[in-house]
């Protein structure tokens, strides 16, 4: 199939990180501090603290499912192509869903290239985000503050493992982070693009990290589906594999949505 860029395996928080970020947090009570967890991909994991006027619990709500939404309900696989849901890989907090619709994005216009071109890189965003539409209620908005979901056309950082030598480009990048809000634990994904991707290379590459910010938190072993692990030379669209993945996740437990 040609070159391909391997995409980043996402992580989980080991249960000792828990451990260690509750002390954190117990010190942070009556400090006003609202401890946000965040989850990259290939990073590694790190701890983000930022001023609010209330501080979080120290016990996570119990995983509760919560209702399909009706486009996730509604859909039927005539064709018994199956999922890649064993690929999916629970959170700290189980897995992530999404529970208050419609799922706000925000795709911001590039300024470091000429108008022509910003329109272009939002176009092919936007075609992925219509793409998705049509299996989760998706609102695109202006407003970076209340969006769900932020697409950036930004550099991801190198990817650094103790077995590569040499720091590695990344294509795209997918994280996540944790906060509340009326003592709902709720998240929030940003998702880097790097501005070397152009064409259906970026429609791809859009359309498959839309796929991991959706709960897609794992890749499929099949290069027919669009959260393949690699970039191909020949996209796919997304498929009933990838649709069938993600009605499967929607039905799993989570602590996300409910409060504390």
């Amino acid at each position: 199939m040609g070159n391909k860029i391997q995409y980043p395996k996402p992580k989980i928080l080991k249960n000792v990180f828990i451990r260690q970020l509750l002390a954190v947090l117990a010190l942070a009570i009556g400090t006003g501090l609202l401890v946000i967890f965040c989850n990259t991909q290939s990073s590694g994991i790190s701890t983000k603290f930022q001023h609010s006027d209330y501080s979080i619990s120290l016990s996570l709500p119990s995983p509760k499912p919560h209702p399909l939404p009706p486009t996730l309900a509604q859909w039927q696989d005539n064709t018994n192509s199956g999922d890649y849901f064993s690929q999916i890989t629970p959170t700290q907090v189980g897995y992530l869903v999404w529970s208050q619709f419609p799922i706000r994005v925000y795709v911001e216009t590039p300024t470091a290239i000429n108008s022509q071109q910003a329109q272009a890189w939002v176009n092919s965003v936007l075609q992925a985000v219509q793409e998705w539409n049509v299996y989760l209620p998706l609102l695109v908005v202006e407003q970076p503050q209340v969006a769900d979901i932020s697409i950036l056309r930004k550099a991801p950082p190198l990817k650094i493992s103790p077995n590569d030598k040499i720091p590695r480009a990344r294509s795209a990048l997918t994280t996540y982070e944790l906060y509340t809000h009326n003592k709902v634990l709720l998240h929030r994904f940003t998702i880097l693009l790097s501005p070397s991707q152009t064409g259906n290379y970026l429609l791809a590459a859009v359309r498959h990290e839309l796929g991991h910010a959706l709960g897609i938190w794992g890749h499929s072993p099949l290069q027919t589906d669009a959260l393949y692990f690699s970039q191909v030379r020949q996209p796919p669209p997304i498929s009933a594999r990838d649709v069938n993945t993600l009605k499967r996740v929607y039905e799993q437990p989570t602590s996300l949505g409910w409060s504390l």
